[in-house]
């Protein structure tokens, strides 16, 4: 994990990511595939209705593959990496008059007729311990879902001290990327 003052430029992302980031910072890797609560972690589990149809779903999913569910003001991911299992990214999140850069990797990819999404997991070089799962469904009436499901806790010292208000931000972050999503979307379907 590291901080900066500044939105981390490209160059300082591909230093950080350079580094020791460490292995998967837990055990239980894969469990949001499990659609259960994990024990001694917060558990969130959030889902919104992006519309309904064929065109609805494939320009969702061209919104996720660009990583658009991350509200780009305060957070996002750097590289633009492509939706790979083991890819590591560097989540990058603007709190307190700060940025923190984190480490995650894509501990598996759903491409489906019907699903489409990804999970990451977060690296010892994260400020927090878990994984979390970003999810378009098409269901057989023709609506698309935004499903996003994730179990964490802190892992620094100052989190866990934090505490109230790091679930603030994880709160906040299911807001703005639902949101965000739900923008992108839209804008990749009235695209010429």
């Amino acid at each position: 994990m590291k901080i900066t003052l500044t939105r981390p430029t490209t160059a300082f992302v591909e230093r950080f990511l350079a580094g020791p980031l460490g292995k998967l910072s837990y055990p239980e890797v894969g469990a949001t595939a499990l659609e259960k609560p994990v024990p001694g972690y917060d558990n969130d589990h959030n889902r919104v209705n992006l519309g309904e149809g064929e065109e609805v779903f494939q320009a969702a999913k061209d919104a996720l593959r660009a990583w658009a569910q991350f509200p780009e003001s305060w957070v996002f991911i750097s590289p633009d990496a492509p939706l790979e299992k083991n890819q590591t990214v560097a989540m990058c999140a603007r709190a307190f008059g700060l940025w923190w850069v984190s480490a995650a990797k894509i501990v598996y990819v759903i491409d489906e007729e019907n699903r489409f999404g990804l999970a990451y997991g977060t690296l010892e070089a994260h400020l927090e311990c878990g994984e979390e799962r970003f999810l378009l469904e098409r269901l057989p009436d023709g609506s698309v879902w935004y499903d996003l499901r994730a179990f964490s806790r802190p892992r620094r010292w100052f989190v866990r001290l934090g505490y109230p208000l790091a679930r603030m931000l994880q709160r906040t972050f299911v807001r703005d990327s639902q949101n965000s999503l739900r923008e992108r979307w839209r804008s990749e379907r009235t695209a010429p």
